[in-house]
């Protein structure tokens, strides 16, 4: 078991994490995102985020890369991507995660 407590991140006068605590059972992946990181997106800030949370990549992202074994296998805008991939590990992806 894994556990953070009281977790603050900030960048300056901006605190984009504030008293974050999670506990995470063996096995177990999660993604925190506060809605900070959205006010960001939505103020127009530029930001590159790497995750596998696509339902969050798809609500703030404004281009999409979808990458495997390191190289770019499919790029566009999130509409695109998401409802229509041209490739096959896309596809792929997409179906075992939507």
């Amino acid at each position: 078991m894994i556990q953070v407590k009281n977790l603050k991140k900030s960048f300056g006068n901006l605190e984009v994490l504030k008293d974050i605590s999670v506990t995470v059972a063996q096995q177990e992946v999660i993604c925190v995102i506060g809605p900070s990181v959205k006010d960001l997106a939505a103020e127009g800030m530029t930001m590159v985020i790497v995750t596998h949370e696509m339902g969050f990549a798809r609500e703030v992202a404004d281009r999409v890369i979808f990458m495997d074994g390191g190289y770019i296998v499919e790029e566009g805008q999130p509409e695109q991507i998401f409802k229509n991939p041209q490739n096959e590990r896309t596809k792929t992806f997409l179906s075992k995660v939507l």
